[in-house]
C-alpha cells in the first residue's frame, strides 16, 4: 500500500480537516434553507421517450435558487404502493446516471431518480453550462453567489420533491454517488434531514485548502491554482478565499447528517485525496462504515456497484 503522497491511514483516520470553517456557517445554511423555501418549485413530470414494460419512466423538472430549472430522470414501479426511493447525482461535469441503471432499483420496488446538475448534464440552461470551473463558479461575487451553494439546495429540493411523490415512504430515501455524486448525496442528507441513507464513493468538494496544498495537479482541484495565478498571484486573498469555499465544504456540513453513511475511499486517489474524504468522515456523528480499496485511484473499482445494490436495500 504505498499512499506516497497523503498521510498513512492511521493520521487519516484521526485528521480533522484544514480547511477553514466560516464563523456564520450555521447562519448561512440557515439563510440559504430559508430562501429555497420561498422559492416556487412549479414542479412538472411528463412522459420520457426511454420505457420499460415493468416501470414508469418520466422527466422531473423543478425551480430550483436563482429560477433555474433543473431536470432529473424519475423511473418507479408501476404500483402507487408506498415503498423507498434512491436518488442519484453523477460527477464533476457528467450526466445523469442511464435509465437501464435505474431500472435495477425499480426491479425491486424502489423509486429512483437520477438529477443532471445544473450548468452540467441535460437540463443545463444554454446560459450556465461549461466544460469546467464549476468549482469556483460565483467565487467572487460573494458565498451567495456560489455555483456549488445553489447545487446543494437543488439536492434538497429533489429531495423534497420525491419524497411528496405518491408511492414513495419520505423516511425511507437514501442518497448516492460517486465523486461529486458522493459529495451531493452528503450534502443532500445534511440539509435535508430525513435521508435514511447515504453510499458515497470518494466524495468531492471537501477540505479545499488540503487538496490545495497537497499541489497533486490534478483537476478539478487544480482550478484552485488557476484561480490563484490569474487572479490573485501572491495570494494576498488566501485565507478569505478558502473561508468562502468553506461554505460549500462537505466536512463542515458532516456533523448534521443523521443517515447510515457506506462511505468507499481508494487510498491511491489524487483526484479526490484520502485526507480529504476523511476530514469529512471523521466529522461524521452519526452511524458509518468504511469501504477501502488500497491500490486503487479515482477509477473504476471492482465490485463497487454490486455493493451499492446491496447497501442500497429496501430500508
Amino acid at each position: 500500500m504505498p499512499l506516497n503522497f497523503d498521510l498513512s491511514l492511521e493520521q487519516l483516520q484521526s485528521y480533522q480537516g484544514t480547511n477553514p470553517r466560516p464563523a456564520d456557517f450555521d447562519e448561512f445554511w440557515a439563510k440559504s434553507l430559508a430562501e429555497l423555501d420561498v422559492t416556487e418549485p412549479r414542479v412538472e413530470i411528463t412522459p420520457a421517450e426511454f420505457s420499460a414494460p415493468f416501470a414508469r419512466c418520466e422527466h422531473l423538472e423543478f425551480t430550483g435558487i436563482g429560477g433555474v430549472r433543473v431536470h432529473a430522470k424519475l423511473a418507479r414501479p408501476l404500483e402507487d404502493a408506498e415503498g423507498p426511493a434512491v436518488l442519484f447525482f453523477h460527477g464533476y461535469n457528467g450526466r445523469s446516471t442511464p435509465w437501464t441503471e435505474l431500472l435495477a432499483y425499480v426491479a425491486r420496488g424502489q423509486t429512483a431518480v437520477a438529477m443532471d446538475l445544473r450548468g452540467q448534464g441535460w437540463g443545463a440552461p444554454a446560459t450556465g453550462w461549461a466544460v469546467s470551473t464549476q468549482l469556483l463558479l460565483g467565487l467572487e461575487e460573494g458565498a451567495d453567489r456560489l455555483h456549488m451553494r445553489h447545487a446543494f439546495l437543488d439536492t434538497v429540493r429533489l429531495a423534497r420533491t420525491v419524497m411528496d411523490l405518491p408511492g414513495v415512504d419520505p423516511d425511507r430515501v437514501a442518497t448516492t454517488g460517486h465523486s461529486q455524486g458522493g459529495a451531493l448525496s452528503l450534502a443532500c442528507a445534511a440539509l435535508e434531514p430525513r435521508i435514511a441513507q447515504v453510499a458515497a464513493v470518494f466524495p468531492f468538494l471537501s477540505d479545499y485548502q488540503r487538496a490545495w496544498e497537497l499541489a497533486l495537479g490534478e483537476a478539478p482541484y487544480d482550478e484552485i491554482t488557476n484561480w490563484f495565478r490569474k487572479r490573485d498571484p501572491q495570494h494576498q486573498r488566501r485565507e478569505e478565499i478558502f473561508t468562502r469555499l468553506g461554505y460549500i465544504d462537505i466536512q463542515h456540513l458532516a456533523p448534521r447528517v443523521r443517515a447510515r453513511v457506506d462511505w468507499t475511499v481508494a487510498l491511491e486517489d489524487v483526484v479526490c485525496p484520502p485526507s480529504t474524504q476523511y476530514a469529512a468522515y471523521n466529522k461524521l456523528t452519526c452511524a458509518k462504515s468504511m469501504r477501502t480499496y488500497p491500490d486503487f485511484g479515482h477509477e473504476d473499482l471492482p465490485g463497487i456497484e454490486d455493493a451499492l445494490y446491496t447497501v442500497l436495500h429496501p430500508l
